[in-house]
């Protein structure tokens, strides 16, 4: 586990008062506005953010390590389904719970639903996953250092982080308010979550009452944050709730009062005790109790104050779909044999008796399920080798896109290794929708709008492209097609209809186009369609490896991008941390001004 030590803020502060914490807000505001100069800046100059400046805070979800609760829970499995030799792309299938890795708690996962009748019932017990608001995975995060609080309890405990210990850290720092995000570092994942067998001193010996848990904050401690406007919060430790019998009331405490927070957090010393933008990109599961998410936070001052002013605002947007059994959120195939796992999703314990006073979901589906990205190993071989073995028609298609474009490139990158400060940055949108509706198509020839390099090149002319931006192709597609699945026979219109050249297919660039954006130092292109490559097959490989190839990130199925439209936005994305994989489903948020 790295830890970054660093970059740990070891200066000594002292208290501060009230009125300075107004000028510090007014100085935040000036430099956002100063910020707002990068649309001024020369067309060469560079809209990516700094790798160092990026901290992953977020474990590795794998069946080698503690990522599950050891009581009740769905074990974590991915099953191959599809590999280069046959199809000339990867897939993979899951089986995860929500509350698996690093994960966030929404109100409803132990808030009971208000005509329930169950103790803790309210209101907040509807606010599920999909419910919250895009703000309120953002802020300002306020590390609270309670490493000397690990270890210091009986076996079967946790040390209780009380008020007093929230109260201590604003007087050496600042009082909290609406907009920060309070993280309680003990470096327990840091020290603890370990491949087995000594991963089960993670949460196993603890249960068993072996050894002490986590440290973490009483439900007075919940109330007391959510006086001072704290709506988002996390820690490092394997939950939010005490060990052995503070767990529901700490959480009722929080989500009672629309509080979300993360578990299983981890590297929190890489961070100084303010002045970090943190984000939760969270899967979002339909009616979920939360869910598994990547954790992220920017350190440089000036990129990150900038979004803290905007999150402070208000003026966040999510440009995800929403997972849900009910919608087209898979691969469908071309031909039988070649979809995507389905998307199943089920209650796993709702408040029961039984299993305790909470609600949970498991999952069973694709890893490229919804909002997405796409990893160069996804579509390329790890090797040559890979491509000698392969079924005749897949070499076939390598050779012909070979005399094109020259060599295929080779990726092994797996999910939980994909660069993060490659998936966000300044967005450049491109508005492709005048592409709409002109496209010659057939049953059993599906066609759909190209984006030519011409297009793009005529686009730069009164916009150019920078190095490091992230390029959102919007189409409107996902947000016009995007609809419960029919009752059969009835096919839905935004993947089965174009794909059968029933209708229009969506946008998509051509390899030249990928190439010629490649060239001006665009590493990370998005779309509002499911895919980059369009519903023509052979195309849509070439698309493919092309992206590959020049080492771009491709994240698919946005949706909402009209509401950045036209301004400057900041983009991020990440996908949940799954080993072995070769790309995953996530959260696309966007920061305007």
């Amino acid at each position: 586990m790295r830890h970054d030590d660093d970059n740990r803020d070891r200066t000594k502060r002292w208290p501060v008062p009230a009125s300075a914490c107004w000028l510090a807000l007014a100085l935040a505001a000036i430099v956002c506005h100063a910020s707002l100069a990068v649309a001024a800046e020369p067309a060469g100059s560079s809209a990516g953010v700094p790798a160092a400046a990026v901290k992953d805070l977020s474990l590795v979800v794998s069946p080698q390590h503690p990522c599950i609760w050891p009581v009740g829970m769905t074990p974590f499995a991915v099953v191959p389904t599809a590999s280069f030799g046959r199809t000339g792309r990867h897939r993979d299938m899951l089986i995860i719970d929500e509350h698996t890795g690093t994960q966030w708690d929404a109100p409803a996962h132990f808030v009971p639903p208000p005509e329930s009748g169950l103790p803790g019932a309210g209101p907040m017990g509807l606010i599920t996953g999909d419910k919250v608001p895009a703000w309120q995975f953002c802020g300002e995060a306020c590390v609270i250092d309670v490493t000397s609080r690990r270890d210091k309890a009986e076996p079967g405990s946790s040390n209780l982080i009380g008020p007093e210990v929230v109260r201590e850290w604003e007087l050496k720092h600042r009082p909290l308010a609406a907009g920060d995000v309070v993280l309680f570092r003990s470096d327990y994942t840091d020290a603890y979550y370990q491949p087995f067998p000594a991963g089960d001193r993670f949460v196993t010996t603890a249960l068993q009452k072996k050894t002490p848990g986590w440290p973490a904050p009483t439900p007075e401690t919940m109330v007391y944050l959510a006086s001072r406007g704290v709506m988002t919060l996390g820690l490092d430790g394997a939950s939010m709730g005490p060990l052995p019998d503070l767990a529901a009331a700490t959480h009722q405490a929080g989500g009672s009062r629309g509080m979300v927070w993360i578990e299983c957090g981890t590297n929190l010393g890489s961070l100084p005790a303010t002045g970090a933008f943190f984000t939760i990109l969270a899967a979002k599961h339909a009616g979920g109790s939360g869910g598994e998410c990547r954790c992220i936070a920017i350190t440089d001052p000036a990129i990150a104050a900038p979004l803290i002013a905007r999150v402070k605002r208000r003026q966040v947007v999510d440009l995800s779909v929403t997972l849900d059994e009910n919608l087209p959120v898979v691969w469908p195939g071309r031909t039988p044999g070649d979809e995507g796992g389905r998307y199943v999703s089920k209650v796993l314990n709702a408040f029961s008796a039984q299993r305790g006073p909470f609600f949970a979901m498991t999952h069973l589906f694709d890893s490229l399920a919804g909002t997405h990205v796409v990893l160069p190993s996804f579509s390329l071989p790890a090797d040559r080798a890979e491509i000698a073995a392969a079924e005749p028609a897949v070499r076939e298609q390598v050779a012909r896109y070979e005399q094109a474009y020259g060599p295929l490139g080779t990726s092994s990158l797996s999910t939980d290794r994909a660069p993060l400060e490659q998936m966000m940055g300044e967005a450049h949108v491109v508005d492709v929708r005048s592409l709409r509706g002109k496209t010659a198509f057939a049953e059993g020839k599906p066609a759909g709008p190209v984006i030519s390099r011409e297009f793009l090149e005529a686009h730069a002319a009164t916009r150019p492209f920078r190095p490091g931006e992230v390029v959102l192709f919007q189409s409107g597609y996902s947000d016009e097609r995007f609809k419960p699945l029919p009752a059969a026979p009835e096919k839905d219109s935004l993947f089965a209809l174009p794909l059968e050249g029933k209708v229009e297919g969506w946008p998509a660039p051509s390899p030249e186009a990928v190439a010629w954006l490649a060239e001006r130092g665009i590493r990370c292109i998005g779309t509002d369609a499911p895919t980059l490559g369009g519903v023509d097959a052979a195309a849509s490989l070439q698309v493919d490896w092309m992206a590959a190839s020049k080492g771009m990130l491709v994240v698919e199925f946005l949706t909402n991008l009209d509401a950045i439209a036209g301004k400057q936005a900041f983009f991020l994305f990440a996908p949940v941390k799954i080993a072995v994989t070769r790309g995953g489903y996530g959260r696309a948020l966007a920061l305007y001004e």
